[in-house]
């Protein structure tokens, strides 16, 4: 298998005149053509073979092993390359803007709904989740481990001005943890010297985390592909062990709109897309472990389909005429 690291790009906004046609085109036919794309058989390769194909990811779904076990039978089947670019979910939807990528896989809703609302994302999957946890010393000093709301364990973080180490970097993790902030209230709050901002990937922040013994918002699947690197704990739990709904974390994918940048390459995003929302793409999620643990649970597949999904969560029609 042939994966890489890129270094992102630098990123240059586009103006876009708004077409009556992009609202359209987000529809659930055409994501449901994805699921089809990637239907064909192993005998007879299709036109995309040899080609490269450019995802935009966050660290979670490198630094976790999981990308490689989605990526590898992808290519054996198409005959092509991955080029993954390990980023945080702003950094990976900045790159799509800018035309340096084909297809974008993120968790951060509210940033992937802008993008859709832009025209510069079409065709759009819920793919997976896991949660976020609030992880921290073993010795607690903000005394958070155990209680059953995010945003009071937050509070009580920021009351005792225990380090608190922040990605800083505009991830779908940093979205959370600002959101869980404003939720507490605190307005007037001192973010001062126990506030740290890593503007790093979420393992080089639990490393950090661990070395100045604070706490920090962490998703699953990192913290557990780390287990046996640091010794920071769980405080808070997410939905995945009945916490906080608060920390849910879901996980989309879409394609980069070919009307927008006629350079991506569309047919083979739309291909993997269909191969990781196919059955074999969530049987290699839903069976991915690390130590006997599942990081990731599928959601592409489903006996009641979101048909809410395809399209931003406020939607409601009323600008398509």
């Amino acid at each position: 298998m042939q994966s890489y690291f890129i270094r992102a790009p630098n990123v240059v906004s586009v103006t876009i005149q708004r077409r009556e046609v992009i609202a359209g085109i987000v529809s659930a036919a055409a994501a449901g053509l994805a699921g089809c794309v990637a239907l064909g058989g192993d005998s007879d390769r299709p036109a995309i073979s040899g080609e490269t194909l450019t995802l935009t990811t966050t660290t979670s779904t490198y630094d976790t092993g999981l990308l490689e076990e989605l990526n590898a039978p992808f290519e054996e089947r198409y005959g092509v390359t991955v080029a993954t670019v390990s980023q945080g979910t702003g950094a990976a939807i900045e790159s799509g803007r800018s035309g340096d990528s084909d297809v974008v896989m993120v968790h951060a809703r509210s940033q992937e709904d802008a993008f859709i609302e832009e025209g510069y994302a079409i065709n759009r999957r819920d793919l997976m989740f896991n949660d976020f946890i609030i992880i921290g010393d073993s010795d607690d000093p903000a005394e958070i481990s155990g209680t059953a709301d995010a945003v009071e364990a937050f509070t009580q973080i920021a009351d005792s001005e225990s380090t608190f180490v922040s990605r800083g970097d505009n991830s779908g993790t940093h979205t959370q943890e600002l959101e869980i902030w404003d939720e507490t209230g605190l307005e007037d709050v001192n973010f001062g010297e126990w506030y740290q901002e890593a503007g790093q990937g979420m393992g080089d922040v639990i490393t950090q985390t661990g070395q100045s013994q604070g706490y920090t918002l962490s998703d699953r699947g990192t913290y557990l592909s780390m287990s046996n690197e640091t010794d920071l704990e769980i405080h808070v739990e997410g939905p995945v062990e009945g916490g906080s709904e608060l920390l849910a974390n879901p996980y989309g994918i879409f394609a980069i709109n070919p009307a927008v940048h006629e350079n991506v390459n569309y047919d083979l995003a739309m291909a993997y897309i269909g191969f990781i929302t196919s059955l074999e793409g969530e049987k290699i999620i839903e069976e991915y472990t690390v130590e006997g643990e599942q990081l990731f649970f599928p959601e592409a597949i489903a006996a009641e389909p979101n048909f809410r999904q395809y399209v931003p969560e406020q939607w409601d029609g009323s600008n398509n005429g």
